[in-house]
This record gives structure tokens, C-alpha cells and sequence, in this order.
């Protein structure tokens, strides 16, 4: 056997779908319907804030910006899982696999720090409000959006340069709908348990500590909108319990996965397959369910759309 980025195993078996007929067609259906309600529906969102000048404040930007990253999450493994259903295989290539690990890391981590951005904004907005305008201008606001996404390329290449020198000479079976980085790492023909422990900081522990910070940041926020003044309010309140909602849909599946690397759970793929394929979506429509403003806004462009036809 070759050492090195030389690999015997050319391809990967993916064995998280069912041979069940009935299963494999309900998670198709399930994705096809997310990718036509949902996935437009995001699209609509990001075209409404572009082109309303009512919601050019940096908290719709960021919105904006998280909705185009969930857009491309979501993009990442479906496609492939849909793909393998529809042809019966269920292979992936070696390239396919790290593109794959690849990606979700670079957005997950991109959207793990726009969350951060986010809750910056919030806190300079509630408890800095007259400095609000100059500390968050939109010089700043697309410094954060970048530093978001270099920090997800950071993170993700990190990941892919520790695993593309490992050896592969079979098994090569994952049980899991997509390429996951622990369990890749586990198929190595080599000794991997620093590594493993490795992957257990740079993605558990790290999710863990960005989401105690990030609860503890908006609970903060929560206490001194109750003890302010009444004006904004309610919008205030809301804006910060739809942020924690979306905090917890997004770091709680990732602190499941990576904070068990060393061994399998019956329960790992199905949050794994939420995660990666069915939760990105969500983010941004529980966030415009939520806000009057948006709703108000996608409302007249649909009205304008329509009076146009």
C-alpha cells in the first residue's frame, strides 16, 4: 500500500438509504418538496431585501447573506443522495467525498461566524443604540460577511488537509446519505485517534463554545430589552428569540455529531441528514415568518409581480 494522498479506494459506498423502496421515496419527496417551496422561497427573500429600500438596515443584510449561505448549503449533498435514489447507486468518488466534506465545512463554519455577526449587530443595536448607525456601517457589515466566509475556508481546509494524506485500502462503506469527516477518518488503513481528537476540538468543542457564548450573549440581550424602556419592545424581544430559535437549529445537530467522533449512534445519520439537507432551509423562513417587515415587503413584490403580468 501507497502512504501519502494516494488512495486504493477510488470510491465510497454510501449505506444511509434504505434498500426500503417506500423509505427512499419518502426522502425524496421530502427533498423535492423542500427544494420547491422552500428554496425559492429563500431566493424570495434575499430578492425582496435587495430591492426594498425599506430594508436596507444591516440586520436584513446579514439575513440576506445567511439565506444565500443555506441556499448553497443545501445545495452541497442533496443532489447526490436524490441522485443515487433515483439510480440505484449509491457510490461516491474519493474527489466527491472530500468536495463534499469540503463544502459543508466551509459553509457550516461560514454560517457558525455570520451568526456571531449577527449577534454583534443585535448587541450594538439594543444596547448602543445612538452609536448604532456609525459602529455598524456597511464598510463594517461586509467585513463581517467576509470575515465570516474566510473564517468557514479556514476551517474548512484545515479538515481536508489533515485527512487528504491519509491512507484508504478498504472497507469503504460509510453508513451515512453523505460524505461525514468522522467517519471518513475512521477507514483510514493508520492509527487516527489524534486526529480524531483533533476533529473533536476543531468542530465540537469549538460549536459548543460559539453556542454557550452565543445563548449567553442574547439571554443578556433578552434581560436588558425586559428592563428597558417599551419603545421597540416587542420587535426587540422577537428579533432575539428568533435568533436563538435559528442558534439552535444549527448548532444543536453539529454538537450532536462532533461531539461523539469515536463511535456510531443508531440516531447520527437521521440528525446528520436533517442537518445538512432539511435544516439550512428553515434558517431564514423562520427568521421572515417571524418578522412583520418582510412579510410586509415580499407581499407588495409578489403584488408587483402579479399587477405586472
Amino acid at each position: 500500500m501507497e502512504n501519502g494522498s494516494h488512495s486504493a479506494v477510488t470510491e465510497f459506498v454510501l449505506q444511509g438509504s434504505s434498500q426500503v423502496l417506500g423509505l427512499q421515496l419518502f426522502l425524496c419527496v421530502l427533498l423535492l418538496l423542500f427544494y420547491i417551496i422552500i428554496l425559492p422561497g429563500n431566493i424570495c427573500i434575499i430578492v425582496t431585501i435587495q430591492n426594498n429600500p425599506s430594508l436596507k438596515s444591516p440586520m436584513f443584510f446579514f439575513l440576506a447573506n445567511l439565506a444565500l449561505l443555506d441556499i448553497f448549503y443545501s445545495c452541497v449533498t442533496p443532489p447526490k443522495l436524490i441522485f443515487n435514489i433515483f439510480s440505484g447507486c449509491r457510490t461516491i468518488s474519493y474527489l466527491g467525498c472530500i468536495t463534499q466534506i469540503f463544502f459543508i465545512h466551509f459553509l457550516g463554519g461560514a454560517e457558525m461566524f455570520l451568526l456571531i455577526a449577527m449577534a454583534i449587530d443585535r448587541y450594538v443595536a439594543i444596547c448602543h443604540p445612538l452609536h448604532y448607525a456609525t459602529v455598524v456601517s456597511r464598510v463594517t457589515c461586509w467585513a463581517m460577511v467576509i470575515a465570516s466566509w474566510i473564517g468557514g475556508f479556514i476551517h474548512s481546509i484545515i479538515q481536508v488537509i489533515l485527512i487528504i494524506p491519509l491512507p484508504f485500502c478498504g472497507p469503504n462503506k460509510l453508513d451515512n446519505f453523505f460524505c461525514d469527516i468522522t467517519q471518513i477518518i475512521r477507514l483510514a488503513c493508520t492509527n487516527t485517534y489524534i486526529l480524531e481528537y483533533v476533529m473533536f476540538v476543531s468542530s465540537g468543542l469549538v460549536s459548543t463554545a460559539c453556542f454557550i457564548l452565543l445563548l449567553i450573549s442574547y439571554g443578556t440581550l433578552l434581560v436588558k430589552v425586559r428592563m428597558g424602556s417599551s419603545i421597540g419592545k416587542n420587535k426587540a424581544y422577537s428579533t432575539c428569540i428568533t435568533h436563538i430559535i435559528i442558534i439552535f437549529i444549527m448548532f444543536g445537530p453539529a454538537i450532536y455529531i462532533y461531539c461523539h467522533p469515536f463511535q456510531d449512534y443508531p440516531f447520527d445519520k437521521v440528525v446528520a441528514f436533517f442537518h445538512t439537507m432539511i435544516f439550512p432551509l428553515l434558517n431564514p423562513m423562520i427568521y421572515t415568518l417571524r418578522n412583520k417587515e418582510i412579510k410586509v415587503a415580499m407581499w407588495r413584490l409578489f403584488k408587483n409581480i402579479k399587477c405586472r403580468h
